[in-house]
């Protein structure tokens, strides 16, 4: 089989596994390489034509199924009206002390929404300060679960300014990181992807969002609260918060206590970091794929050779 068949149907199986059909772009800009336009599309054309993929209008899939088309539609149009109020909701929390930037990722990110989706939050804190930063933000919320609206301010992964550079590098961290929608602090931003230049070894023609982004803005609250505790007191808060916390989830994981999705509860800290760490979601995830690319690779060339 051709390379740039294999890389089109394994586009394909990655969010076959979230039944995620993809237009003709999008499957360009998941490839696993680069490859001219001509030659992709005398490959797709081959693959639906072998019925190997299926297209339904604009999309193409692994499954003769119309319905995942009329999901994805749905997904795109609540995507359309929670993205719209996540750029709110960054437009608040850029104001809290040592914010630096604030990006959509999860599902989100991907154009997709359903009832039971959240705005997922990638948040990058100054350097040294990302426990007061979380700290603060995480006692906010306390009052977004009186009024309901905790599902709008899921802030799920903190990074700081010292340690930008993701430390897994795969499939699912490239996908990830090079779907983020940044939507404040462009500079930050900036820096982020020039330290994930590492997922062009993924996606090689996967632009980033760059644009996106706002340029931070000068607060005055959020500035005081800074110039109070850019200091040995902020060291010592910084580090308390960052014990507390791992504490209070180790003990949450160990008692096995779920999240509202019924799935154990865990995160991995660290000084620089602070992540979801869902009983090996991550790896997990990705043994499913392999498995899933490699039964997939062998029917089609079972299917190519007769």
């Amino acid at each position: 089989m051709l390379t740039i068949n294999r890389n089109i149907l394994a586009a394909l199986a990655y969010f076959d596994m979230f039944d995620y059909p993809l237009t003709y772009g999008e499957i360009y800009l998941f490839l696993g390489e680069k490859h001219c336009q001509a030659q992709f599309s005398e490959a797709i054309n081959y693959l639906v034509a072998g019925k190997m993929i299926y297209q339904f209008d604009k999309f193409y899939s692994l499954k003769n199924d119309y319905l995942i088309i009329i999901r994805r539609n749905c997904g795109n149009q609540k995507a359309a009206e929670m993205i719209a109020k996540a750029k709110e909701v960054g437009q608040f929390l850029i104001k809290f002390p040592y914010v630096r930037g604030i990006g959509i990722s999860g599902s989100l990110s991907k154009n997709f929404a359903d009832e039971r989706s959240d705005i997922d939050l990638f948040i990058i804190t100054a350097k040294n300060r990302l426990w007061v930063a979380r700290t603060l933000m995480h006692c906010f919320k306390k009052f977004t679960f009186l009024v309901n609206k905790q599902h709008n301010y899921c802030m799920n992964y903190y990074i700081d300014e010292q340690q930008l550079q993701i430390a897994e590098k795969n499939i699912y961290t490239a996908i990830e990181t090079d779907t983020l929608i940044p939507l404040e602090g462009d500079v930050v931003f900036e820096k982020f992807y020039a330290a994930n230049s590492w997922t062009r070894t993924f996606l090689p023609n996967k632009p980033l969002r760059l644009a996106s982004a706002k340029p931070l803005q000068t607060y005055v609250l959020k500035k005081l609260v800074e110039f109070l505790l850019n200091n040995q007191l902020g060291d010592l808060l910084d580090d308390t918060f960052l014990k507390i916390t791992s504490k209070r989830w180790v003990k949450k994981t160990v008692q096995k206590k779920l999240n509202l999705r019924g799935i154990v509860m865990g995160m991995s800290a660290g000084k620089h970091f602070a992540k979801p760490d869902p009983v090996n979601f991550q790896n997990r995830l990705i043994e499913r794929y392999k498995n899933k690319l490699n039964y997939l690779l062998q029917q089609t060339e079972e299917r190519v050779a007769q």
